[in-house]
This record gives C-alpha cells, structure tokens and sequence, in this order.
C-alpha cells in the first residue's frame, strides 16, 4: 500500500493535548508544556500507527478569515477575547497554551517535519488546498473538528478523515461510504454533501445559526432528496412545487439571507495559497537535528514525549 500523506489539523489536535493533559507538566521555569509534550505523543504515534510518507502539520494563518467573517458577522464572533469597542479581533485561548504553540513549532522544525499554512486562511483551508491538489499518495487528514468530513473522496486519489473528537485512541476513520452511513447522505459526493448538510443544521460552536427547526437528521433528508442548497431553495421559492412540506418551506424562506451566506462560511477553500515551511514534506527517517531536538526535551522538561517522537521518526523507513 501507497505510504499516505497525513495532512495535521495542528490547533485542533494541539487543544485537545492542552485540555487532556494537566497543566503540572511544566517546563524548570514553571512554563506549562502540556500542549506541547500532547502533541508531540500525538505525533509519534500517528506516524507509528499510519506510516506516512510525508506529513505536514497545518495551520490558522487567520482563524477568523475576513471573507467569511464578512458573509457572516457571527461566524466565530463569541471567541473573540474582547467582545466590546476596542476589540482586537484575537482569538480567546487560555494564556497558558498561547506560550506553547511556538515551542511546538521549534519542535517540530527540529525534528524535521513540515508545517504549512496560507495568509488570510484556516488550517481547514490549508488541509482542503493539499488534499484537493494531490494526485500521487493516499490522503489522511486528521482533526477534531467535523468540519473536514468534506474533503473525503475516492478519485483521483482518496481522501480520508481520522477523526479524533474523542482523543486518537478512539479515532474514526472516515471516507464517502462511513459518513455516507453515518450521517444517511448519498455515498457519491458524500463530501460535498456533509458541506450542504452543516449550512443547513448550523454550529453554535462556530456562530452558524444553521436554519431553525432544522435538526442533522432533517437537514440530511432535505440534501439527500434535493441534491444540493441551491436546488432545495430554488423548490422552496416555487409555491408551485408541492414536494416540500409548508413548515418546511416556511423554515427555509425565513432563512434566507443565511443560507445565501453559509457556503461561503462553510466550505472549505481548495485553492488557496499555501506555504510550506520546508521544500519537501517528506518524513525524515530519523530527527535532522537529533541534538537540538534532545537539548530542547531537556530545557522544557518534555521527557519522554520526545524521546517517542525521536523513535517513532528512527523507525518510520
């Protein structure tokens, strides 16, 4: 079998090591490294466990984008840290994490493995772009976040989700026929059809209102029956076209201006602009800089979450 590309989701994965793990793991000057050694340990054993050929971990260049916040004020308008007058539009995350997230990145540039991000774009966008692009290797994405089940595929290379919501132990594979199952869509363009699903249900945790007296199960019909948005809105701006229930065509007309915007929010960009910070994402068989990597274990107290990652990249050829 092809050695997969794994495309990291790395501030997802890197929250989630942040809150599984307590904040006593510190660094000699007290510096909490929770975040850091999580993520490292989720690293090693993805590369363990998924042997990838190449790997890049992807990032929010912006996590807030303005072509989305412009369709949707609300979109993710309740993370915001100060919500009044002078706010400056950073993102709310826990003064003890924000620390780390430099640390995890002269980790991994120790070690020698790539990250990627695009200005003005979330990882989610940086993920999308590489998948959409890639025509030689399997593809694995790997997030907490459900945002992503969209970017499955079969042709012309397969894309995949593992889906860590509930930490990497208990991680679920996703292609077209799982979410097709999961979420009872259609199982060609399950993909894109999760995307018209989640304008429909909304995200609270994002700030999509999704449409009211619209649940996922409804919102799955609705897809699954009418093909797309645009053909379920177009039925329900024709009185003449009985196939929708009256409370249901009523849901929709109200929702309107909403769902004209919701695609944008929702959708994941395939095309945008992405960097990488090196040449090739290979995975190195071994650290390139074993040393540093070990001197930065030592000055942060990360023990032996790096000696594991340092094993796992010793043992990835």
């Amino acid at each position: 079998m092809t050695a997969p590309l794994v495309l990291l989701d790395a501030a997802s994965l890197y929250f989630r090591a942040y809150f599984a793990l307590p904040e006593s793991m510190t660094a000699p000057d007290g510096t909490p490294v929770n975040a850091v050694r999580g993520y490292a340990d989720m690293v090693a054993k993805i590369i363990t466990d998924l042997r990838p050929g190449r790997l890049v971990s992807c990032l929010d260049a912006d996590w807030r984008p303005a072509f989305r916040v412009e369709a949707l004020p609300s979109y993710k308008a309740h993370r915001v840290a100060d919500a009044g007058p002078d706010a400056d539009g950073a993102e709310e995350v826990p003064d003890t994490l924000t620390p780390q997230v430099p640390m995890i990145m002269e980790l991994l540039d120790a070690v020698g493995l790539t990250t990627a991000e695009a200005e003005g774009f979330e990882a989610d966008d940086v993920i999308g772009t590489l998948a959409h692009r890639e025509r030689t290797d399997p593809v694995v994405a790997v997030t907490g976040d459900r945002d992503l089940f969209q970017v499955v595929r079969d042709e012309p290379t397969p894309v995949r989700v593992l889906y860590a919501g509930r930490g990497l132990a208990k991680a679920e594979l996703f292609g077209p026929a799982e979410l097709a199952a999961r979420y009872d869509l259609p199982e060609e363009g399950a993909g894109p059809a999760y995307a018209e699903m989640a304008a429909l249900r909304g995200d609270p945790s994002d700030g999509l209102p999704g449409v009211a007296g619209i649940g996922e199960k409804t919102a799955a019909r609705l897809v699954r029956e009418f093909g797309s948005l645009a053909a379920l809105l177009a039925v329900a701006n024709d009185p003449t076209d009985r196939r929708l229930k009256p409370a249901a065509r009523t849901k929709l007309l109200a929702a309107q201006e909403y769902l004209a915007a919701a695609p944008t929010v929702v959708r994941v960009v395939t095309d945008a602009p992405v960097r990488q910070d090196r040449e090739s994402d290979a995975v190195p068989a071994g650290a390139v800089d074993a040393e540093r990597a070990i001197a930065l274990r030592d000055r942060w107290n990360l023990g032996g979450s790096v000696d594991r990652l340092l094993k796992a990249l010793n043992q990835s050829r």
